[in-house]
Formats: C-alpha cells, structure tokens, sequence
C-alpha cells in the first residue's frame, strides 16, 4: 500500500513523468501491465496558464481507465504555477507534482526545473503557491533532485526545500538520487534516499534513480526504505516491469519475459492508441522512440531498433510487426532469458 494524500494505491510503485513519453497512451499500457498511478509528461506552467488551445493539446483526454493520474508542472514563477495548477486540477487530474528535478541544459537556463534546487526560497513560494491554488483534498506532491551539485550548500538547499515541503503539506516527495549536475551519468546514491527518508519521518518519500527491473525496485524499497519508487526510464518500452514488480513484492513466481509474439500484440496497441488519442498523421513517428525501446527485448534488437528508425508512415509499423513480431521469429541460437523481462542474445544484439 502506498498512500498519496488522498490517494490510495495498491501498489508501492508509480510510473513516473516521463517528457516526451508518458501522454496517455504510454499511460493506458503501463495501467494494464497493473501500475496503479502515473504522472503526465511535464507540461510548462506559462503553457497551461496563459494558452486554452495549448491547454487543450498538451493535457489531451483524460478517460476513466486513467485515473488516478498526476499533472506535473515546470516553471519558474510562484503565479504561473498557481494558475496552471488550478487549471490541470479543473481539467480532471487527480493531482499536481511540482518539478524542481529537470537537469536539461535549456530548462536550467530558464531557471526551472533542477535550478531552483538553488534558490530555496523562490522553490518554498512555488509550493506554497501551488498548494493554495487547489482544493486542500487535491495532493501536492514534489519531485526533486539530492541537489544542485555535490557541495555542502547544495545539500543544505535541499533539505531546506524538503523540510518545507512537509510543513506546506506536500502529500509525498520523489527524490532522484541523483544531482542535477550528473544528470544520468554515474550511480544513483541510494544512501541519499535513505538519509531523506529517515528525516521525513511518516511523510511519503518515493524514490528514483537506477531502476530498470523488477528487482531493482525491491532493492531500492528494502536498502533504502523509501513508501515508494517512481519508475522512470526503465519503463520505457518494458511495461512488464510494473506486472513483474507485482508478482516479486507479493511472493509470487517471476513471470517469464515476454514472448516475441507478445511484445508484437504491445506495440500493436500502444500504436493504436497513439493513433486514436493523438494526432494520427504523427503517430508513426511518435512511435519510433518508443520502437527502440521496445527492442531491446527482442533477440534481434540491433535490426528492429533500425527497423524502427526508418518508420515513417503506420505501413512501415504494420511492415515492422509482420517481419519482426510474429509467432514464426524463432529465437536465434545462443539467446538465454535472463528473468525480469531482459533477454541476452549471444550475437544477436551485438
């Protein structure tokens, strides 16, 4: 169980918001893979606020099977936030998580994202804007990163905005154990975690960072003690993540990864999703991100990643699951299942 203010989730994990990824139908496929809450793509505060049409394009449809889903803002001004955390809360989300985590080069330049870990106070006036802005049942939640950088006042400024958090009442905290500075090179310092989660207290603190399998996730709940843990990156093109993290945490068997033939039937459904719930004349190049990442479980990754490069139109999608994803692709010799939905082709995926 893991509780989100009013939220009550069956599960101690969530997808995360994913930019560029996580629009409804990455969404709806995780929910069927048994992930109990996800989090809209990042969407910018000015956007929301100041723009109906941008509003509309950038939240898109909210249907029932989706709920409970978080709305997850960028910024860098306490009103923009405000505004737009009234609007997505109008517009059907469940919840608003605030991003002081983002370390891309152009958000810091604009002073959102991971660079407010650098200015406490204007992060502490964003969340108490924030949480003034929508109905006290709403949660409020915030994603950050352990710091700016490695420095002793980076660390303070965190556990200044952390603190805070708390005392605005902020319903959980994400952290990503790792600094803005980093990015996601080197490890994710999992005895951060720990430290934020002692000093929380009975608050809820998810944790991020270095999460790819199933395992990964029990390990990050067991070492650090963290309620619960944001899946990011490593679900993308894995939702068989979330059902395998399902069996691991309640003593069931490790299902086994997924068949060639299943991960076809997948990526069949995530493109039509995409094509019924976005713009149908983009959705084929939508798609190719999500290919690649769909790949690397295939025991030909290096020639479907390709495959899935190449697509331009949903002929070359429908090409890619008849040539690739059928129930005739025998395995190649040397292929070994490896358990968590990871496969490990000797020359296949050279």
């Amino acid at each position: 169980m893991l509780r989100i203010g009013k939220l009550e989730l069956d599960m101690p994990f969530v997808q995360a918001a994913l930019s560029g990824y996580s629009a409804l139908p990455m969404r709806l496929i995780a929910r069927r893979f048994g992930v109990p809450y996800a989090l809209h793509e990042v969407v910018l505060d000015k956007c929301i606020a100041e723009s109906p049409k941008a509003r509309r394009k950038l939240l898109g449809p909210l249907p029932p099977e989706d709920h409970p889903v978080g709305a997850q803002l960028i910024g860098a001004r306490p009103e923009h936030f405000a505004a737009a955390a009234g609007l997505v809360v109008a517009h059907g989300f469940d919840a608003v998580d605030i991003n002081f985590g983002c370390p891309v080069k152009k958000v810091l330049g604009r002073k959102r994202g991971g660079y407010l870990l650098s200015e406490p106070e204007t992060a502490i006036a964003i969340i108490r804007a924030v949480r003034s802005s929508v109905p006290p049942m709403v949660p409020v939640t915030v994603k950050m990163r352990r710091g700016l950088d490695d420095s002793a006042e980076s660390d303070r400024n965190f556990f200044r905005i952390f603190e805070a958090a708390w005392e605005l009442g902020v319903a959980a905290v994400t952290v990503h154990a790792r600094t803005v500075r980093q990015r996601y090179m080197g490890p994710s310092d999992w005895q951060f975690l720990a430290r934020a989660k002692r000093l929380a207290g009975s608050h809820t603190v998810l944790g991020s960072g270095d999460v790819f399998t199933a395992q990964d996730l029990r390990r990050m709940l067991e070492h650090t003690g963290v309620d619960g843990v944001s899946v990011a990156r490593g679900c993308i093109g894995n939702p068989w993540i979330f059902s395998e993290a399902r069996a691991l945490l309640t003593g069931q068997a490790l299902p086994d990864p997924p068949s060639v033939p299943e991960q076809g039937r997948v990526i069949a459904d995530h493109l039509q999703l995409t094509v019924r719930y976005c713009d149908p004349r983009l959705a084929a190049r939508s798609m190719r991100k999500f290919g690649v990442k769909y790949a690397e479980l295939h025991p030909y990754a290096r020639q479907v990643r390709a495959a899935s490069v190449a697509a331009r139109s949903l002929e070359d999608w429908q090409a890619i699951l008849a040539t690739w994803y059928t129930p005739d692709r025998a395995w190649p010799p040397g292929v070994r299942k490896t358990g968590a939905g990871a496969l490990i082709a000797a020359g296949a995926t050279a």
